[in-house]
């Protein structure tokens, strides 16, 4: 996808980053999800694939809120980086209507539930957290359309693992999208579970 062929308010946020061209790893995963694949998307540090995820969830949402319930929900391993995340998110949203919020532990989770049933567009959160909030019917799952996981590195703790992989048993259809460095046994555990059609690239 070049940046000539996305959604005009998308466009004019990369014009004022002075965002001009993508990284060779972008430009081979920015069309491949603008069609709709579910990608295992690996590839180093400094390829662009925070920007790269930012990006595609923005373009999925016509880059404006939608009614209350989250139309995409993206998996971090902490409360620094889902605060790194949601100001990358900032960054291009300044004069769209977007909402991104973020969920973790550190936070009160009754005041996290009131948030989120507020309306949001966007949830960076926690595993922990995020199907806590699931579990006591923080959250409405039913109109999401991207399950996104940054980094996914972190998932090696097996209780974390378990988490992230428990919320697609909730959800009708969606698009996934995982972000990491290369593919490993997690990943396999993913693919032969919930992503059975989901494309590998790597950088």
């Amino acid at each position: 996808m070049s940046f000539k062929k996305i959604h005009p308010e998308l466009k004019e946020a990369l014009e004022r980053l002075k965002i001009t061209e993508p990284l060779p790893f972008q430009k081979t995963i920015l069309s491949k999800i603008k069609g709709g694949a579910s990608l295992f998307a690996l590839a180093p540090a400094g390829s662009g694939k925070s920007t790269a995820l930012v990006m595609s969830t923005l373009q999925k949402l016509n880059c404006e809120e939608f009614e209350d319930a989250p139309r995409a929900l993206i998996f971090v391993k902490d409360k620094q980086a889902a605060l790194d995340l949601k100001a990358e998110f900032d960054r291009f949203t300044f004069r769209m209507s977007v909402r991104t919020y973020c969920a973790y532990e550190e936070q009160g989770m009754d005041d996290q539930r009131d948030d989120i049933y507020d309306g949001v567009d966007v949830v960076i959160a926690t595993p922990k957290r995020l199907n806590r909030i699931f579990y006591t019917n923080g959250i409405n799952l039913n109109r999401l359309e991207l399950f996104i996981v940054e980094d996914a590195e972190f998932l090696i703790k097996p209780s974390l693992f378990s988490e992230v992989i428990r919320t697609p048993e909730s959800i009708d259809k969606c698009q996934y999208l995982v972000f990491g460095t290369k593919f490993d046994d997690r990943m396999q555990r993913m693919q032969d579970s919930f992503m059975a059609s989901a494309q590998i690239v790597k950088l």
